[in-house]
């Protein structure tokens, strides 16, 4: 895969809102396979796509991508050889001895990209194209959209500005779906008798704020867009020490094994190499711990039995 294929094949995932992290060499110290400017794509279920290095390099490089991917975060890492780690790491950054590297170094930069947020937008009224006009601004990924199948549990906010237009349907969709935020553009009079319609519990009625957006003293479209948008934004859930790292991205399995042969962290992912013995199933840094585990699994089990 050439450099210019990788960069589209990024552009086609952003496009179609999959997480990835887009891995770049940025160091490399011989001998190594890998050279500075080689890059990869790595999929939230630990597929790469690209080359940064031999299978025991690249099985690092899986395992800190998933770990990128689930922090949001941008890492760099260090893959030095040897059995321990010397080197003590900066903020931003991980450390990693790889015993199978032949002598060489590699600085990797892992940089996830993450989907926007994304927002809903019901009905063609002034107000809804406002809000489809600011949204990019503040960081969401912005649609409008007519057909209620649309909504599902991917879409964090949903903003119906329809004036009456399929509202019911919408609301009752969006509630099923789980949506983050639920705006009702109405006054409070036209807004209660929706919701009264609905049929829903005071929990779901809850969930849906009628009249939209904060009281700001909007008068104009991009206004009161503004309002909702900030009205969604501050509705967000607030960090506290229990969840103070964000939700990983869906499809992100962070599960590890550890190589019998090296010790090395193997991510637990289709990509990795394999062995299944009686009713387990061992995962590999490279081949040539798979092929000394296969020889002779007794001596590396011995002492977990």
């Amino acid at each position: 895969m050439s450099k210019l294929d990788l960069l589209r094949r990024a552009s086609d995932l952003r496009s179609q809102r999959v997480p990835f992290v887009l891995a770049t060499v940025i160091r490399a110290e011989k001998p190594t396979s890998a050279k500075p400017g080689d890059s990869a794509v790595i999929l939230a279920d630990g597929t790469i796509e690209g080359f940064v290095g031999g299978s025991c390099a690249e099985s690092s490089v899986r395992v800190e991508s998933l770990k990128a991917l689930d922090r949001q975060l941008p890492t760099t890492l260090l893959i030095s050889p040897g059995t321990e780690d010397s080197y003590v790491a900066r903020p931003g950054e991980v450390s990693v001895s790889n015993p199978c590297l032949s002598g060489g170094t590699l600085e990797i930069f892992l940089e996830p990209t993450i989907p926007l947020p994304q927002l809903l937008v019901f009905g063609r009224a002034p107000i809804a194209n406002a809000v489809a006009d600011l949204a990019t601004f503040v960081g969401f990924d912005a649609s409008a959209v007519t057909d209620i199948g649309a909504i599902s549990d991917s879409a964090d906010a949903v903003v119906l500005a329809s004036h009456g237009v399929d509202e019911e349907d919408a609301l009752r969709a969006a509630l099923k779906a789980g949506v983050r935020y639920i705006a009702l553009v109405a006054s409070e009079k036209r807004a209660s008798a929706v919701l009264d319609s609905l049929g829903i519990d005071e929990s779901g009625r809850s969930r849906i704020h009628s009249p939209a957006g904060l009281n700001i003293g909007a008068k104009t479209p991009h206004e009161v867009a503004l309002s909702i948008l900030a009205e969604a934004i501050s509705t967000r859930p607030k960090e506290t020490e229990s969840n103070a790292e964000q939700e990983a991205p869906k499809g992100v399995d962070l599960s590890i094994a550890v190589d019998p042969v090296c010790g090395m962290d193997v991510a637990v992912s289709p990509g990795s190499l394999q062995l299944e013995l009686g009713d387990e199933l061992y995962y590999f840094c490279g081949s040539g711990c798979r092929i000394a585990f296969s020889a002779n699994p007794d001596s590396y089990l011995k002492s977990d039995r």
